[in-house]
């Protein structure tokens, strides 16, 4: 998912995204260990969005100077 379209999310919206990616990265790990996961390269994506959710809402949720 792309950064911006992150951004225009409100922060409700954006830590239920972080919820439902945390549980895709579940469904994904445990997919692999069975060796259903065909491409790998999801888990590092589905990762890589979690991280910037928490990034933005880190942002957010930072006092204003």
């Amino acid at each position: 998912m792309k950064t911006e379209q992150l951004r225009d999310l409100s922060e409700d919206e954006l830590i239920r995204k972080k919820a439902e990616l945390k549980d895709q990265l579940f469904k994904l790990r445990f997919q692999h260990e069975l060796g259903q996961l065909d491409t790998t390269g999801q888990l590092r994506s589905v990762r890589r969005d979690i991280a910037r959710i928490e990034t933005i809402l880190a942002e957010i949720r930072r006092p204003a100077k």
